[in-house]
């Protein structure tokens, strides 16, 4: 803890009661924990805070640190994300009259024009029968509307949580560090004539602002300079804007030096037009440099990167040495930043940062410079380790190229695109834009027959389809409707045992392509613990933690062999249209013709499961297993910058998960294919009235 800090967040936050009374708690937890008496003054207080807050976001345990991000994520959820009763009927009006007008092709600006407004309205209230003042919306409508509302505030908040609590901002003070996330949660809709974001009240539907780290990292590097004394670094071009920086560095106030900051960023260059030239060279700027050696030759462009700002620079050249490729500008001098590679003393090479981006997504790759990176990235000790990814960006290159070039898609690259075996791995923040582009231009209709290799007769889109032709599924394998003597949602009885129906065919899809149902077949038992523990150590897969090595210890075993068959699918496969419990998720499974696990399926699956991709996870669905510590737990299985992992989640009975989260369960064994009672094309009971 830095000197000051706890001064820092006092002159902003000490006459708010509930910031003192999450003092008061957090102090009163450490001398009953420690046994140290804490200074009850605002400073001590708010500094010892401060340390309960890194050690939950700084832990090198990942399973506690996971768990501890979690538990901050659901405090500022339900403390910050609106609710559903705070959605205006007007606000969900304004959302429909939107989509029409996308529907028609109209943009958000053309929407000014009256006669263009009222022709939008005029065709929505034609497709719903009604004036759209005396419209009252469908209840499931609402409910879908609320949820996209509630998932994008929420998406948005966890991007800046999992930013500011990761490595990259590890050298923020934790002062700053807290100040720039509770400033961000009060921030609304950005208004452009102001230049400013508007406050975010109970009823505020606009997501949280947009992260860009380039432009955070100004924020915080200049309010820091500000509290040491030292001018600005930052030198924006004109002295007006510069006396606007000065002002606004007077008052410390987060969303305007952040909104500053952001219309700074956008006024960079951004050398779209130069991407196709790639001559150039690579500066390295050696571990121990000068901060400013690597910020300047960076600062007048728009890259995205948080080392444009000095103490993201200072704090990278501390531990690593930090490749950029400069490409040739106009003028055939190598000026443009187009890449990057942190190489970390001890660690490896640790990031690989382009400069293409949109407003959610950051630092990819762009088409031209993704071989002269791959080839670096083969001559440099660690390389090897980037090999997939960058296989999967050459890839994505040529799928791109084959776009631009209206050259058709084959069936290994709609499999490719579509993600349908492995998650197209990226080098920046979140999904790499052209992903997206290119979908876009598909019609998954049109592409779900080559994916098949079928005709599109032989897909089903319901289980009433589905006869001795069928191929594949491509519809809900689970629907629920409200019971109206209980009052509680239920499954709809023609899915009771829907597994059952769908278990000969080879391509399930709730929807096509995000819902694949994946089925593999995996061997169990005929091995004790301690050998799989060792399989795993000669194989360089870790044990999440001490409390999951225990939890594994204690993992019964079958003494003969036996073969299983798992089905993987995500939450919301069941028909959920809200995050349901342990308990809810569970029965539904079991209603649908699945089961539970073997307590003994993670470790096995975990062995098995070598071709996971980078990012991605699942839990195995077992009875809960109650750790050294008496929570309840199922086996999660990772894949990080670690590798390959095995760890444990906590899935309380009452736990809610989100409808993305994915799950393996085991198919009943009465419901696999060939078994005695079910026949090669099951007869589907028609759907009740």
């Amino acid at each position: 803890m830095e000197r000051g800090e706890g001064d820092f967040l006092k002159d902003r936050y000490w006459d708010s009661p509930a910031f003192r009374e999450a003092t008061d708690i957090s102090a009163d937890r450490t001398e009953r924990r420690e046994g140290e008496k804490v200074p009850h003054e605002p400073s001590g207080l708010i500094e010892n805070y401060l340390d309960r807050f890194s050690e939950i976001t700084d832990r090198e345990d990942p399973e506690k640190r996971e768990r501890g991000i979690a538990a901050i994520e659901r405090l500022v959820e339900r403390k910050f994300v609106i609710i559903p009763d705070n959605i205006s009927d007007d606000y969900i009006k304004n959302v429909l009259i939107g989509n029409e007008a996308e529907i028609l092709g109209y943009e958000r600006e053309e929407m000014k024009d009256e006669q263009i407004a009222q022709t939008v309205l005029s065709s929505l209230e034609g497709k719903i029968n009604s004036s759209l003042d005396t419209y009252t919306v469908p209840i499931e409508l609402r409910k879908s509307l609320e949820d996209m509302i509630i998932i994008d505030q929420t998406s948005r908040m966890k991007q800046w949580l999992s930013y500011l609590t990761g490595e990259e901002s590890r050298y923020i003070p934790a002062a700053f560090r807290y100040w720039a996330f509770a400033e961000m949660l009060k921030q609304g809709d950005y208004d452009p004539v102001r230049g400013e974001y508007n406050k975010r009240t109970d009823t505020t539907v606009a997501i949280f602002p947009e992260l860009d780290q380039q432009a955070l990292a100004l924020v915080l590097d200049e309010v820091q300079r500000r509290r040491s004394g030292q001018p600005p670094a930052l030198s924006t071009g004109d002295h007006e804007s510069q006396a606007k920086l000065r002002e606004l560095l007077q008052d410390e106030n987060f969303g305007k030096l952040y909104a500053f900051m952001q219309e700074h960023v956008r006024s960079l260059k951004l050398p779209s037009e130069r991407l196709v030239v790639t001559e150039g060279e690579w500066k390295v700027f050696p571990q121990g440099s000068q901060p400013r050696d690597l910020t300047a030759p960076i600062e007048s462009f728009q890259t995205k990167w948080c080392i444009a700002g000095e103490g993201h620079a200072k704090t990278y050249l501390n531990s690593s040495d930090v490749w950029v490729y400069f490409s040739q500008d106009a003028d055939g001098q190598n000026t443009i930043p187009r890449a990057c590679v942190v190489d970390q003393k001890g660690h490896g090479i640790t990031e690989v940062r382009g400069i293409i981006f949109n407003e959610e997504v950051k630092q990819h790759l762009d088409d031209y410079i993704t071989p002269v990176v791959d080839e670096k990235l083969k001559e440099m000790a660690g390389g090897e380790e980037w090999v997939d990814r960058m296989e999967d960006m050459k890839k994505l290159r040529e799928l791109h190229f084959k776009y631009l070039q209206e050259q058709p898609l084959n069936k290994d690259d709609l499999i490719f695109l579509y993600e349908l075996n492995h998650s197209i791995q990226s080098t920046g923040y979140g999904q790499d834009p052209r992903i997206s582009e290119l979908r876009s231009q598909r019609n998954p209709e049109a592409d779900m027959p080559i994916v098949f290799e079928c005709e599109p007769s032989q897909i089903a889109h319901s289980i009433g389809e589905i006869n001795e032709d069928t191929k594949a599924c491509v519809g809900p394998i689970a629907e629920q409707e409200r019971n109206p003597i209980s009052d509680e949602w239920e499954l709809k009885p023609e899915y009771k045992n829907v597994i059952q129906k769908l278990a000969h065919l080879e391509h399930i899809y709730t929807n096509f392509p995000e819902g694949k149902i994946d089925r593999s077949e995996l061997t169990i038992g005929g091995v004790t613990v301690d050998q799989m523990k060792r399989e795993m150590r000669e194989r360089k897969i870790t044990i999440g933690s001490r409390i999951a090595e225990f939890t594994l210890d204690s993992t019964p075993t079958l003494e003969d062999p036996e073969d299983i068959t798992l089905i993987r699918l995500k939450v919301g496969s069941l028909g959920f249209t809200r995050t349901p419990t342990t308990e809810e998720f569970y029965a539904r499974a079991e209603e649908i013709g699945l089961e539970l696990c073997p307590t003994e399926t993670g470790p096995h699956q975990r062995l098995k499961d070598t071709e996971q991709p980078l990012g991605e996870s699942y839990r195995i669905a077992i009875k809960q297993i109650d750790d050294r510590n008496d929570y309840p737990d199922v086996f999660h299985l990772v894949h990080d910058v670690d590798g390959l992992c095995l760890h444990l989640h906590l899935a309380y009975s009452v736990r809610r998960w989100n409808l993305d989260e994915r799950f393996v369960f085991c198919l009943r064994p009465s419901t696999k294919p060939g078994a005695g009672n079910v026949s090669p094309v099951p007869e589907i009971p028609q759907p009740s009235s």
